[in-house]
């Protein structure tokens, strides 16, 4: 089955697809990886999604708006890469998260934005979407989903293999074949930095590209020690979190409390060692022997040297290794939950998000006509995946 799995992380600096042919062979989970693509938001709507941001208040229309500029700019650009491979037969899409309710450290809630119809519409295939709501109907965190995927990419391996993904927020996955998979979101990856780069403008990407800000910033440790007070940090997985925490107005508070501004650059560096510091720490709690790492945030050489640094003694490995690049590791995701569904298999892992059971997940918006698969016998227990035109 050719899946387009489709995404936009937390940061919202883009569309990012890819395209798998997915098989089973035995207990492996076979995927040919046909096309990848990445297309950023039109400037129109990512001003409007900048705008929405929490703790700002939104209006239904505003809402609406957004939800069909999403569907119909998600519809785009899986369709020209549907088409340069020929053709898919399903879509996985996330969407673009805006709000992820949590109350208490209970996740109550999850929106995600980009009606799945325009998708369908378009590429006249079934689409599977808003994959998160069924696992905190069930009692679960709906996040991080990737746990299912780092669980099938690191299966079989020995020791205690940890799968690090920042993008805007920093979640972690924990593959032992001693115990059960972890995983939990961790707290801000890029998402502050993000955050105070574009309320300054200290950078036309919007984000601190290459880490040249941090590079010429000093650290601020009264700074550094008021946003590591936040409680969020203490406590205790299942937990996740998102910008409706972890925004402008956070920094701003804990600028407040050391009572005096910070220069720009010492305000980035001393994020970006925020980032780090929470990082490790989690890592490091695990006995972690091999570090994945994926996401934007790999490509921050001051935050990685940083992570780095703290974790001596710990393998740090890109995931290409695995057989899939840093930037298409969620894209992945979404072809793999999309998959997932279709052929009738649970796909929440309950010790990671806390739910009561796993749950088939998603929710299937019909193509030009009814999907029609054959159910798997069975789940896989790995993945492997191959460049197009290698052989399975």
């Amino acid at each position: 089955m050719r899946v387009l799995g489709i995404s936009s992380g937390t940061s919202f600096d883009g569309i990012d697809a890819i395209v798998v042919d997915l098989h089973l062979e035995g207990e492996v989970l076979v995927g040919e990886v046909l096309g990848r693509s990445a297309t950023p938001y039109s400037t129109e709507l990512r001003t409007m999604l900048a705008a929405m941001l929490p703790p700002r208040e939104v209006t239904l229309r505003e809402v609406a708006v957004v939800d069909a500029l999403v569907g119909q700019e998600f519809a785009a650009a899986a369709h020209g890469l549907a088409r340069a491979v020929g053709g898919v037969d399903a879509v996985g899409s996330h969407g673009q998260t805006l709000y992820h309710w949590v109350d208490e450290g209970t996740a109550r809630g999850t929106l995600q934005l980009g009606q799945p119809a325009w998708i369908a519409e378009r590429l006249e295939v079934p689409v599977v979407g808003d994959l998160r709501a069924r696992d905190i109907a069930a009692g679960g965190q709906g996040a991080p989903l990737v746990v299912l995927l780092d669980e099938l990419l690191l299966a079989g391996r020995e020791g205690t293999q940890v799968a690090l993904n920042i993008g805007g927020i920093a979640n972690v996955t924990v593959v032992d074949p001693a115990r059960p998979t972890i995983a939990y979101d961790i707290g801000p990856g890029n998402a502050l930095i993000d955050a105070v780069v574009q309320e300054l403008r200290l950078d036309p990407h919007g984000y601190d590209a290459g880490g040249v800000i941090a590079a010429q910033g000093a650290l601020d440790v009264a700074l550094l020690d008021a946003l590591l007070a936040d409680p969020y940090y203490r406590g205790v997985p299942p937990k996740s979190t998102g910008k409706e925490h972890f925004h402008l107005g956070h920094v701003r508070a804990a600028t407040a409390t050391v009572g005096r501004d910070t220069r720009a650059a010492d305000l980035v560096r001393t994020l970006t060692e925020l980032t780090a510091l929470t990082v490790a720490d989690a890592v490091a709690s695990h006995g972690t022997q091999v570090l994945w790492a994926s996401g934007g945030g790999v490509h921050n050489p001051v935050l990685m040297d940083r992570i780095s640094a703290l974790l001596p003694g710990v393998d740090m490995r890109p995931t290409r290794e695995l057989g899939i690049a840093e930037d298409d590791k969620e894209a992945l995701l979404f072809a793999v939950l999309g998959w997932y569904h279709l052929v009738g298999l649970p796909a929440s892992v309950p010790s990671a998000t806390g739910a009561r059971g796993p749950r088939l997940l998603g929710s299937v918006t019909p193509g030009a006509r009814p999907a029609v698969v054959e159910l798997a016998p069975h789940a896989p227990r790995s993945l492997r995946l191959t460049p197009s035109g290698s052989p399975s």
